[in-house]
């Protein structure tokens, strides 16, 4: 069973966020070294835009777009977040210009952690419950005992499940210092 765990949850975590790390040190790398540093810094616009375009599966999850499947959905947001956050870390790069910005890029690498963390334990805690409820079934317990035995891991993962209040406010946070970054850019800029 451990080994399950860990194949099935622990190690996609591992990879999904260990690739992210690789693909954002060896863009950074390449820039420098074909010396195109400069397409680094405008790769946090389509890194922004992918992640503007993640958003509609929180669209379509709150009615607010009625078209698509929540499950492709569901994949396109976490390829789309994902692939927007490598372009987001490699425009940040090693650079430390200013606070702002880190602060974005900090609260961004929480907020996709929070995803993460939240896809994995929640599925895998969803189906523990029900292979529990599935356990005593078989076993013959009627209906009230099957959720009387589960009550604790049942509440468990009902608190779980609200794993999106934090993950929300942390994007809202994201949001607030983007656009704190994205204005001074506009304010700073020279545009002689």
């Amino acid at each position: 069973m451990a080994s399950s765990l860990w194949r099935q949850h622990i190690l996609p975590f591992s990879l999904i966020l260990g690739l992210l790390a690789v693909a954002t040190i060896a863009g950074d790398y390449f820039l420098h070294w074909l010396n195109l540093v400069w397409v680094g810094r405008y790769l946090g616009i389509p890194g922004t835009l992918l992640i503007m375009l993640s958003l509609t599966y929180s669209l379509r999850k709150r009615k607010i777009m009625i078209s698509g499947n929540p499950r492709l959905l569901l994949a396109f947001h976490e390829f789309t977040a994902w692939l927007g956050s490598l372009f987001i870390l490699i425009h940040a790069g090693i650079h430390f210009n200013a606070i702002l910005p880190w602060l974005a890029v900090m609260t961004m690498g929480v907020n996709v952690v929070s995803g993460l963390v939240g896809k994995h334990l929640l599925d895998r805690s969803r189906r523990h419950v029900q292979g529990e409820r599935n356990g005593f079934q078989l076993q013959g317990l009627s209906k009230p005992e099957v959720e009387q035995a589960i009550f604790w891991d049942a509440l468990t993962l009902d608190a779980m499940t609200k794993w999106r209040k934090m993950h929300i406010p942390i994007f809202m946070l994201f949001v607030a210092l983007a656009l704190g970054h994205i204005l001074s850019i506009f304010l700073f800029w020279g545009w002689k």
